[in-house]
């Protein structure tokens, strides 16, 4: 959703630590008072790609890619009023199909991923999306993100973490991973994270991101994750100084309180 996570802030490597290395099991339960921290500070936060079933969901996130989700909801009722399901739009005319999704951006190898898609589901699986990550990547045009996207927002099933450039940015920011390849990023984020956070924890960053952790001006002063934060490669604002692993382990126990 939104822009591609590949070469997110033109880095060409992981930023560097900060303080000591953090276990997994620390990295784990900070991931989860993180998670916990954004379902009260977002708990209305959903997918912003407009659908109405789960054929919508991938056509919208094929085209979401280097792509805002808000040009993608002006460009979808016009793609869906004219061709509603995947047997129509397998049969579209590609430069018909082009001049529709044109402001999407590179939308000749976008139109070739939206028929070669809906032709595939035509012929593979009559019509219907499949609800297996393992058969949604088999479809043209259907990356990992995307199918992710399609198992947790329209089947409501947790296949994975959705790593898109906020996800991705603001992971790093939070010391969740170092990754800046998608599917690197994803692999730390889902060992950290419970199961049950996995669907939900994209939507929330992703609003997060938005709104408060922005790629130029982060808000630390209003973050609600504030002191759950290393802040790495953020320069931080006056009063608000890089927090080492020892500080942010400290905040978590005394979060927590005495336990029974």
């Amino acid at each position: 959703m939104n822009r591609s996570s590949k070469g997110l802030e033109g880095q060409s490597k992981p930023p560097p630590l900060v303080g000591r290395r953090e276990s997994a099991a620390a990295r784990s339960a900070r991931a989860t008072a993180i998670a916990e921290a954004l379902a009260r500070a977002y708990p209305r936060a959903d997918c912003s790609l407009d659908f109405a079933s789960p054929f919508q969901l991938v056509i919208a996130t094929i085209l979401s890619a280097q792509c805002t989700d808000k040009r993608v909801n002006m460009v979808t009722p016009q793609l869906f009023g004219r061709w509603p399901d995947p047997a129509s739009l397998a049969a579209a005319s590609p430069c018909e199909l082009e001049a529709v999704i044109r402001s999407t951006g590179f939308f000749r190898a976008k139109a070739k991923s939206l028929l070669g898609c809906s032709r595939a589901l035509v012929d593979r699986h009559d019509g219907e999306v499949p609800q297996t990550l393992e058969e949604l990547v088999r479809l043209p045009g259907v990356g990992r993100k995307t199918a992710n996207v399609v198992m947790g927002s329209a089947f409501g099933i947790a296949s994975g973490v959705v790593v898109d450039t906020h996800v991705g940015r603001i992971s790093r920011r939070l010391g969740l991973t170092r990754q800046v390849d998608a599917v690197r990023a994803e692999r730390d984020l889902s060992a950290a994270l419970p199961k049950t956070y996995w669907i939900a924890f994209s939507h929330r960053l992703i609003e997060h991101g938005r709104t408060v952790c922005t790629a130029r001006a982060p808000r630390c002063g209003e973050c609600p994750l504030a002191d759950l934060c290393p802040r790495l490669g953020v320069k931080p604002p006056t009063g608000f100084p890089r927090r080492r692993g020892a500080e942010l382990r400290a905040t978590m126990l005394r979060a927590r309180g005495p336990r029974a």
